[in-house]
C-alpha cells in the first residue's frame, strides 16, 4: 500500500508538467519547420529571379541592335553587367577584328532603310513648299529642267501663197545643283544603352527637325549659295511688264498694308494676274499672321473669301483656292512680298538624293556619341510665269 501511494503521490511526473512539456516541445519543431519553409520559398525565389534575368529579351532600338549583333564582345560584357551572365564571356575569342563601315561602333555606316523613310515621311508632312512643288529624286551632283517657253510660227494661207520659213522654238535649260544640308545632333553613351529608351526614334525627330527648317526657308528666302535657291529671291517686276525670268507682282494698294477701302480687290487682282492655265492648280502662300488679316476679307455681299477646310487636315481656301501657311514667308510690311499665288507644280522644283547618310562618332565627344547626318538637296524657279507676288505698297 505504501509503494503504491508513492507511485501514485510523488514517484509519478505531474501530468500538467508532461502536457507543458509536449506543448513547448511542439511549438519549438512548428518554428522550425516554418524557418525552413521560408528559407526554402526564398531560396526558390531567388532561383526564379535568375531565371528570369538569363532570359529576359531586351528590347533595343535599331541603330544599336546592329552595333550590337555585330560586336560579340560588346553584346557579352552588356549582358554580364546587367544580369551576371557570365556565360557569353567565356565562349569569346580572343582573335583580333579588322574595322569595317558595317558596325556602328567601329565605324560608319549608311542609316537603315526604316530610319530614312521615317525621316522623308516627316518632311513630306510639314508646312513647306516640299508639299506642294514638284519633287524629283536624282542620283547626280545637279538637276537639269529643259523649258521650252516660245511657240512655232504660223499664219493664214491659201493654196496659192508661198509659205515662209517658220519660227522654230527655242529650248532652254536650268541647272539645279544640289547642295548638302547637314546636321549633327549628339546623345550619351548612357542613353544609348538605356534599352527602355527609343534612341531611334529620338535621332529621327531630332534630324528631322533641323532639315526641316533648314530647307523650308531655303526654299523660300535661300540665295543659292551652298542652299537652295528661293522663289523669292528671284528678280520681280510689275505684272504689267512681265517678261521671263523675273516674278511679276501686283500691289496691295497701301504702302504697309491693304488698302482700307475694298481691301480685298488685291486678292482678286492677284488672282487673275496669273494666267489660266496655272490656275487650275494654284494655291495661296502665307504665313499666320498674314492669314489672320486676309480670313477677315469679305466680298461685296458680305461673304468671306476664306473658308476653312471641310475636315481635320485638309487645308483652308482662299476665293476656292488651297491655302499653305508657310511661316517662312515674310510678315506683312513696307514692299514685303507677303502672298503668293500660282501653280508650285510647275514653277518650283526641289530635286534631291534619296538617300540619307549618317556617321556614328563615338570618340570626338567623349562621353557623348555624334551623329552627322547629311541629305543633299537643292531646289530653283523653273516656270517664272506660274507664280505670281502680292506686293504691299502702293505701286
Amino acid at each position: 500500500m505504501t509503494e503504491t501511494m508513492s507511485r501514485t503521490g510523488g514517484g509519478l511526473p505531474d501530468p500538467a508538467h508532461e502536457i507543458a512539456e509536449a506543448m513547448s516541445g511542439f511549438v519549438s519543431e512548428l518554428k522550425g519547420f516554418k524557418t525552413d519553409i521560408s528559407k526554402s520559398l526564398q531560396q526558390q525565389d531567388e532561383r526564379l529571379t535568375m531565371l528570369d534575368r538569363k532570359t529576359m529579351t531586351w528590347g533595343r532600338p535599331a541603330l544599336s541592335t546592329g552595333a550590337e549583333m555585330e560586336a560579340p564582345h560588346q553584346k557579352a560584357f552588356n549582358a554580364y553587367l546587367r544580369s551576371g551572365d557570365d556565360d557569353g564571356l567565356r565562349g569569346l575569342s580572343l582573335e583580333g577584328k579588322a574595322m569595317t563601315t558595317a558596325v556602328a561602333a567601329d565605324g560608319g555606316y549608311l542609316v537603315d532603310p526604316q530610319t530614312a523613310d521615317t525621316i522623308r515621311s516627316m518632311l513630306v508632312s510639314t508646312s513647306s513648299i516640299r508639299s506642294i512643288a514638284n519633287v524629283v529624286n536624282v542620283e547626280a551632283t545637279s538637276y537639269d529642267v529643259l523649258i521650252d517657253r516660245s511657240e512655232v510660227g504660223s499664219g493664214w494661207s491659201n493654196e496659192t501663197t508661198s509659205l515662209t520659213e517658220a519660227t522654230t522654238p527655242a529650248i532652254e535649260r536650268i541647272s539645279i545643283r544640289l547642295h548638302e544640308l547637314s546636321a549633327m545632333p549628339k546623345a550619351s553613351q548612357r542613353l544609348l544603352d538605356d534599352s527602355a529608351f527609343d534612341v531611334e526614334g529620338w535621332l529621327a525627330g531630332k534630324i528631322a527637325t533641323r532639315f526641316m527648317r533648314a530647307e523650308s526657308a531655303a526654299f523660300v528666302t535661300g540665295d543659292g549659295v551652298d542652299k537652295p535657291t528661293g522663289f523669292l529671291t528671284a528678280a520681280k517686276v510689275a505684272n504689267t511688264s512681265w517678261a521671263w525670268g523675273s516674278l511679276g507682282y501686283v500691289t496691295s494698294g497701301a504702302a504697309s498694308d491693304f488698302a482700307s477701302t475694298s481691301p480685298a480687290d488685291c486678292i482678286v487682282n492677284l488672282v487673275y494676274a496669273l494666267q489660266s492655265q496655272y490656275r487650275a492648280n494654284a494655291s495661296f502662300v502665307m504665313n499666320s499672321k498674314t492669314a489672320g488679316a486676309v480670313r477677315k476679307m469679305k466680298d461685296a455681299d458680305g461673304r468671306f473669301l476664306w473658308s476653312d477646310g471641310l475636315a481635320a487636315g485638309q487645308p483652308a481656301h482662299l476665293m476656292g483656292y488651297p491655302v499653305l501657311i508657310c511661316e517662312d514667308m515674310p510678315d506683312i510690311a513696307a514692299n514685303a512680298y507677303a502672298v503668293a499665288f500660282g501653280d508650285f507644280t510647275a514653277g518650283y522644283t526641289i530635286a534631291e538624293r534619296p538617300d540619307l547618310r549618317l556617321l556614328r562618332d563615338p570618340f570626338s565627344a567623349k562621353p557623348h556619341v555624334l551623329f552627322y547626318a547629311t541629305k543633299r538637296v537643292g531646289g530653283a524657279v523653273t516656270d517664272y510665269a506660274a507664280i505670281k507676288l502680292l506686293k504691299f505698297a502702293t505701286s
